[in-house]
């Protein structure tokens, strides 16, 4: 038999004793506290043994059908005492303010016998609360801890009803009920505390502090780790973390691995004997997570346009800026809540970024074009060809003017040596853009493409 199911043994012998010793002196005396005591102790009773069980379950290996192991079984265990807890106060508080309001009379009768026991309930409360509290910081166990919080509990009870029975031995019969409402409220209190803290354990909310720590133990690691996600949950006093990591794309499979041994060693310093499992992927460039942002966006109903999309990095946060086109028949407050959907999809597909700004404009709907004649148009299209033979050392390979609503627009398209790069064709194209609109006002807006 484990150490730890060795206290809860004794824990077990211990609560009979009590509940047949309150019972049998409560019913004897009449005394309401000392029968409230009684079932408390009988919850004990039932707690102890649900324990004792957990703790055998808990401490089985983990198998094909429990990868993570039985842990959560005396967590289990310590809910449904929880619940026993409440059942309980709530019948003694009914009994208690039956008594208090008059609805009927109190008979206890407080003999010494009585008093006596409930001195040596105390002793034996404080010593079950010292063993337990005792085991449960050496194992770390949710189940010991719940039962050295009880004893605790007890030993606050049997107090208020050992002061009940004085008061009613000097003649304040309703003194005892009044204990009884006491080690109600009491019962309330530790039930829900006990109940809360294994609810968060059932349902993997994140230790208080374990989150912390960990991020602390990996962000001071040499050379700099980049994490990605940490997810970290308890079970039984045992701490699982789940961390992802990033590494340079191009680095080797053997210098990822390494940086995952020392995440995984760094973890486990800052949360000893915890499982930890680390992922390893290719850190995102900036033109990945401008594809993602980009793509995320896109798939925003009414965005009719993004363009202007910038990524900057400002003391270690990943700010993203972008101007989105949108009908412009739509509202400010319309157009704001696009913005604001946009802004929540680009969060939730590219996480590595901290934040999104967005400039709003109206995309213009179609507008009525023509073509110029010929003669209107003569001095123009004498410039764009000089400039473009100026700049280039041949003709544009087309050339062709629209008369819109906005003034007159010039489409050309250059031939450049197919080796050129792009962004040098960028340059030379808006460098020719530049001359037409200076020499020639006439010309409303030019739109150059280049091609090899």
């Amino acid at each position: 038999m484990s150490p730890q199911r060795r206290t809860v043994l004794v824990s077990v012998l211990a609560a009979a004793a009590l509940v047949a010793l309150k019972l049998g002196t409560g019913i004897a005396t009449g005394s309401l506290g000392l029968i409230s005591e009684a079932a408390h102790s009988g919850t004990d009773l039932v707690a102890a043994l649900l324990t004792f069980f957990a703790i055998g379950v808990a401490g089985r290996p983990a198998d094909r059908g429990h990868p993570y192991g039985h842990g959560k079984a005396e967590h289990l265990a310590a809910l449904a005492e929880g619940g026993i807890l409440v059942v309980l106060c709530l019948a003694i508080a009914w009994r208690a303010l039956d008594h208090l309001l008059g609805a009927s009379k109190s008979t206890v009768n407080p003999a010494w016998y009585a008093i006596a026991v409930l001195g040596l309930v105390i002793v034996v409360d404080l010593f079950r609360m010292i063993v337990s509290a005792r085991a449960a910081g050496r194992y770390g166990s949710a189940a010991l801890q719940a039962n050295a919080l009880h004893f605790g509990s007890d030993l606050l009870g049997s107090t208020a009803v050992l002061g009940g029975l004085l008061l009613a031995r000097a003649g304040y019969p309703d003194a005892d009920s009044a204990a009884a409402l006491l080690v109600a409220a009491l019962v309330l209190v530790a039930a829900g505390r006990l109940m809360r803290r294994n609810v968060d354990v059932l349902m993997d909310r994140a230790p208080a502090g374990a989150s912390e720590a960990a991020r602390r133990a990996i962000a001071q690691l040499e050379p700099a780790v980049q994490l990605s996600r940490l997810r970290i949950r308890q079970s039984a006093g045992r701490h699982f973390a789940d961390v992802v990591i990033a590494v340079p794309p191009g680095a080797a499979v053997g210098q990822g691995h390494a940086a995952a041994d020392a995440v995984e060693a760094a973890v486990q310093k800052a949360l000893p004997e915890a499982d930890v499992v680390v992922h390893v992927e290719p850190g995102a460039t900036e033109a990945t997570l401008r594809e993602r942002a980009l793509g995320a966006a896109q798939h925003v109903p009414r965005v009719r346009e993004i363009h202007n999309l910038s990524l900057v990095s400002v003391e270690g946060r990943t700010e993203l800026s972008l101007h989105l086109k949108l009908p412009g028949g739509l509202t400010l407050d319309e157009a704001h809540a696009v913005s604001m959907e946009v802004e929540r999809a680009i969060h939730l597909a590219v996480p590595e970024i901290d934040s999104v700004q967005t400039h709003l404009e109206p995309i213009r709907e179609p507008a009525e074009a023509r073509a110029p004649a010929p003669t209107d148009i003569e001095r123009e299209t004498e410039t764009v060809l000089r400039i473009v033979r100026e700049a280039t050392g041949a003709g544009p390979r087309r050339l062709r003017f629209l008369e819109t609503d906005d003034g007159l627009v010039a489409y050309l398209t250059l031939g450049l040596d197919p080796r050129t790069a792009l962004e040098e064709a960028h340059t030379r194209a808006s460098e020719i853009e530049r001359r037409i609109r200076r020499e020639r006002p006439s010309i409303a807006d030019v739109v150059v493409h280049t091609e090899p």
